[in-house]
């Protein structure tokens, strides 16, 4: 019998390292980007057409390289970082594999300029599909020229799986926002099909993170610098007042790298925890400077995972760091008695003031169960007929839709009444009414139990099943607003706008371009004056980029969703009888009353037999 096992041949394992390496175009720009840092560029330039499909170029004045190191750049495990074992410990750099240019020539074409400055000419070198096409002498400028042209092209498979052009573009911006952030002394530039999205210039940190994520962030950024004997924080933090309920800018970097780490993103929610609302997450830029041995960053081929020596200890700086912070701001609620318009409170004065102390009049004669009619305590206080008081206290009668027994309503009512005694006799008593309990629940007596609504969910349900039928009928109305307000938009949140625009005016919201991502809102759905418009455009917008870009049902539904969550009553707001009338009857108009469209609970049902249970002796 033959052997079977054999070495797999250069380019397929290229291939298959590609695959690890190279999930997408924003991996390309990753390693390119990273590769030029590690160069010494204090200028880079980021050239990218149809998402990196078609082309990622990216153009850097580093040290540049020589003939024969542009050609030794591109095998597989070739690296300037690293010469011993010793050297994995003592990591400072980005790259230090050898794996990031032999994983992209072997899926793409590969063109690079490049020249040292002591060189007078530079050299030009192509590749394909790991394969040497061209080498020779070509005029150029300082430093390194990376041109990656039709990724995946010859493997089908892989670049069939890729999304959107929307969505890919979006994971590109991601990982230059994660490049700029740590590299405040670069100059970067990032254009897509030939507009410039961003232009940083070099800068000290916060004006960087300003630079990225607009100049809202500003006022919102409280500083955080703590030095251990274990390690080193700096950074920025948000604002209390700040934290969202999604969309909040949250990154960690080690000595220059970013990371993803569950374990410390727990230690800052704990320290935020006392500040903010159940639900909500901060904003916060934080740096740890280490030392290289205390951790380990090659255990992912993307090296966003790290592991840490001393992981407990590292939690407790990070969570004693940040209470520090938001200490010193002074951004937590407190009491001060130097405030401008302060409420001037008088002296007491016993010499002119006179206070006569209360009487009380008793009536001996009074008997609570000789009668119901209550005696006269005096006051002003007159005798009560409790029973005629509580007569016309009652609520008014509420009418609800007729087909409301062919609802949610329909599996537990069978259980008790026939069908065509059901049809007959109705699901509610001839009289019965509706109460609302702790500004929340509404509740309502049904033949064989009792009925429990969720206010808000409700009329998160009816909101959204009206904007629906705007959308898809083209109607929605728009209220003008006196004074127009202005709203920006990040471009990570650009890249989704041209999906959403068209929904956003059948909506009713009047917006017009101001440029740079700027609007002017004009006007908003006619009906939901009380909204911030702001806040509601820039919620639905971080929805549809939460939820992606493949398909534009999902990101239709996904803004409606948002609308109605913004513009729907909150807990704890009293409702008049018309209201509660229309907020039911358009509830049980849905043609899903029973759940959200997220899929939570809103009528829940107590049957009479469990309501008996509880009285069981």
């Amino acid at each position: 019998m033959s052997d079977v096992i054999r070495l797999l041949p250069d380019s397929i394992a290229n291939q298959i390292a590609a695959g690890e390496v190279i999930q997408r175009p924003a991996s390309v720009v990753k390693e390119l980007v990273e590769n030029s840092v590690d160069a010494g560029a204090d200028l880079i330039q980021i050239n990218v057409k149809d998402a990196g499909r078609t082309l990622i170029q990216v153009i850097d004045n580093g040290k540049g390289m020589s003939e024969t190191d542009a050609r030794m750049a591109f095998e597989r495990h070739a690296t300037s970082k690293i010469r011993d074992a010793g050297d994995l410990f003592a990591l400072r750099t980005m790259g230090f594999r050898g794996e990031a240019l032999a994983s992209i020539v072997a899926v793409a074409q590969v063109e690079l300029k490049t020249r040292r400055e002591t060189d007078e000419v530079g050299t030009l070198l192509q590749m394909s599909a790991s394969q040497f096409e061209k080498q020779e002498v070509v005029a150029t400028g300082i430093g390194s020229i990376f041109s990656v042209k039709n990724l995946f092209f010859n493997i089908p498979a892989r670049r069939k799986f890729l999304k959107s052009n929307e969505t890919e573009f979006k994971n590109i911006l991601a990982e230059f926002e994660r490049i700029a952030l740590v590299n405040p002394q670069v100059s970067f530039s990032l254009i897509h099909n030939d507009t410039e999205i961003y232009n940083l210039p070099v800068s000290v940190l916060r004006q960087r993170i300003i630079n990225i994520f607009g100049k809202n962030l500003n006022q919102q950024l409280l500083p955080l610098h703590v030095d251990t004997s274990l390690t080193n924080l700096s950074g920025f933090i948000g604002t209390p007042a700040s934290s969202k309920k999604r969309g909040a800018e949250q990154f960690f970097f080690v000595n220059g790298r970013y990371m993803k780490h569950p374990y410390f993103h727990k230690a800052v929610m704990v320290a935020f925890e006392p500040f903010i609302p159940t639900g909500e997450s901060p904003n916060y830029f934080i740096y740890m400077n280490i030392d290289p041995a205390s951790i380990d960053v090659n255990i992912h081929p993307t090296k966003t995972e790290i592991k840490f020596e001393n992981e407990q200890a590292i939690w407790q700086i990070i969570v004693a760091a940040v209470k520090e912070a938001i200490g010193k701001s002074s951004a937590t609620p407190g009491l001060t008695f130097d405030m401008e318009g302060a409420i001037d409170i008088p002296v007491y004065d016993r010499s002119k003031t006179l206070i006569d102390p209360p009487k009380i009049s008793v009536s001996n004669s009074y008997n609570p169960f000789s009668s119901s009619k209550a005696p006269d305590y005096g006051h002003g206080r007159k005798n009560t007929d409790w029973e005629q008081f509580f007569e016309n206290k009652k609520p008014e009668r509420v009418v609800y839709p007729g087909d409301l027994s062919k609802t949610v309503f329909e599996e537990q009512e069978s259980t008790t009444l026939g069908g065509n005694q059901q049809e007959e006799q109705g699901l509610f008593n001839a009289d019965f009414n509706l109460f609302q309990y702790k500004n929340k629940y509404l509740i309502m007596p049904l033949k064989s139990g009792l009925v429990l609504i969720d206010q808000r969910r409700a009329h998160i349900r009816v909101l959204f099943d009206e904007f629906t039928k705007k959308i898809q009928s083209h109607q929605g109305a728009s209220q003008g607003m006196l004074f127009p307000e202005i709203v920006s938009f990040t471009p990570k949140e650009a890249t989704v706008l041209p999906y959403l625009l068209d929904d956003f005016a059948i909506m009713g919201f009047d917006l017009n371009d101001l440029g740079n991502n700027s609007y002017s809102i004009n006007g908003i759905p006619a009906g939901l004056e009380h909204i911030d418009a702001v806040d509601t455009l820039k919620n639905m917008v971080q929805k549809a980029l939460d939820t992606g870009c493949e398909v534009k049902e999902e990101v239709t539904e996904a803004i409606v969703l948002a609308l109605a969550r913004q513009a729907a009553i909150s807990y704890g707001k009293q409702l008049s009888n018309e209201e509660t009338e229309q907020l039911v009857s358009g509830l049980f108009a849905s043609a899903s009353p029973s759940y959200t469209p997220d899929g939570k609970l809103i009528v829940s049902t107590l049957t009479d037999e469990e309501i008996d249970k509880r009285f069981k002796l």
